[in-house]
């Protein structure tokens, strides 16, 4: 019985830790990194570095005078020598570590390496990124952050800034229009697509930014959003009546840049400018971002009118994508599928969008439309995103380079709360009053009285 009884006294606690710690590990993984999962990486780290780099090949011959001092003092044998380990630094998601790299040494042969230290050190996956010329950041990451999105309290945002997602190795996902002025989304119905582009309108809400969208689903998808909206198409009619005047916009934009480029000889040089961002904060317009949902509605025709109208259209999108960077005019294109069967123009305006997006697709052909020109490899990686994770999608750019990332949930009905908050940052521009979409006013609602009122009887 005594022997029982010290069973229970020990072996309950401890199941009940064991089981307590695989529950938050399925259920809880930013409790169970933190309370578990990082001193024990952190312990495997530290009593392990020596041994994980010789296997992987990532230690170097040590220097003659090493070697001389090692056989003078202790006539052991001289063993490779590991990069220099700098402090290792947790975060909520995993850890980071600095490595400076011994001569001969390179950071693609530590991210070659990347996966064999991830089950060395027992982590969810290892990250390399070049912090200045022979040094280099190991990011740690101890669970799959994309299962269940957490975006970090503090993002990179800023002016034309919009930390939108969250990339596979925990650093936010910021949609950035200075650097990346036009992007190209496409994702199957029910990807995660609209979720994106709601992160992407509540981002530019409060900052002093004009909001136009063109929705050809009659306006199922930003009609929520017109109080904060500039203007908004809703079918190709209206598209076509649009585009033109955001057209005009961007050519009187660019008169007024050239009419500031009137040099005079004591003009400085920093006064000399070729875009609206080097024009004084008086006279600088407000940029404008135009939202195109299910572009390939712009391309369809059904008569030699509808043609007529369609090249019209496309012409000026890709003037739009060509010239409307220098006039502080944004594009975000969506859609389920672009490519050059949607007709003339689709590939040339493809071209200029150098931002690319792709959830779940449909076939691997559209995958290719979206990352094929771009970053080759990552179209198998868009092509592997499953049903069950909505949401995610593969991000990359004309540089080459691409990442996983996932945009977290977000519902209709908040989103719409924050463009009616922001609705006094709708900026005056007179040519596009005729397009602004109509706010139905809100009912008011009348609160319930304390005490219900009782007829009075004789």
């Amino acid at each position: 019985m005594s022997d029982l009884t010290t069973l229970l006294e020990v072996g309950g606690p401890v199941a009940a830790l064991g089981g307590g710690a695989a529950y938050a590990r399925a259920k809880h993984p930013a409790a169970y990194w933190s309370s578990i999962g990082l001193p024990v990486s952190t312990v495997r780290l530290l009593s392990s570095y020596g041994s994980v780099m010789e296997a992987c090949d990532l230690t170097v011959t040590p220097s003659r005078l090493r070697v001389f001092a090692v056989k003078t003092m202790s006539r052991r044998e001289v063993r490779p020598v590991p990069p220099r380990r700098g402090i290792i630094r947790p975060t909520t998601t995993g850890l980071r570590l600095r490595l400076r790299l011994a001569p001969g040494q390179e950071p693609a042969d530590f991210a070659a390496a990347a996966e064999r230290l991830r089950h060395a050190w027992g982590v969810h996956a290892v990250y390399v990124t070049t912090v200045k010329p022979g040094v280099i950041e190991l990011r740690l990451v101890g669970y799959d952050v994309l299962r269940r999105v957490r975006m970090p309290r503090k993002n990179a945002g800023g002016f034309l800034k919009v930390p939108v997602a969250l990339r596979e190795d925990a650093t936010p996902f910021v949609r950035d229009y200075r650097t990346i002025p036009h992007q190209l989304t496409l994702g199957a119905t029910l990807s995660g697509k609209s979720m994106y582009l709601r992160h992407l309108i509540i981002g530019l809400a409060p900052q002093p930014v004009a909001l136009v969208g063109i929705d050809c689903k009659r306006g199922v998808e930003l009609a929520p959003f017109a109080s904060r909206l500039s203007a908004l198409a809703t079918d190709p009619e209206q598209a076509a009546e649009l585009l033109p005047v955001l057209v005009k916009e961007m050519e009187d934009r660019y008169d007024l840049i050239k009419a500031r480029q009137g040099i005079a000889p004591d003009t400085p040089d920093e006064e000399i400018t070729s875009d609206i961002w080097g024009l004084p904060d008086s006279e600088r317009p407000v940029p404008v971002v135009l939202f195109v949902d299910e572009v390939a509605e712009l391309f369809l025709v059904a008569t030699k009118k509808d043609e007529e109208r369609r090249d019209e259209m496309v012409t000026q999108l890709i003037r739009l994508a060509q010239l409307g960077r220098a006039a502080g005019i944004y594009l975000e294109v969506c859609g389920q599928r672009f490519g050059a069967e949607l007709g003339k123009g689709a590939t040339m305006l493809r071209a200029q969008l150098t931002g690319r997006v792709c959830h779940r697709v449909n076939d691997e052909a559209s995958a290719k439309m979206a990352l094929g020109d771009i970053a080759p490899e990552a179209v198998m990686a868009a092509c592997s995103i499953a049903p069950e994770r909505p949401g995610l999608a593969v991000a990359g750019d004309t540089s080459g380079g691409w990442s996983r990332i996932r945009t977290p949930y977000l519902s209709l009905g908040d989103a719409a709360e924050t463009c009616r908050e922001s609705a006094h940052m709708v900026p005056d521009l007179p040519a596009l009053k005729p397009f602004r979409p109509d706010v139905p006013a809100r009912p008011v609602e009348t609160a319930a009285p304390v005490f219900l009122p009782h007829p009075v009887t004789d």
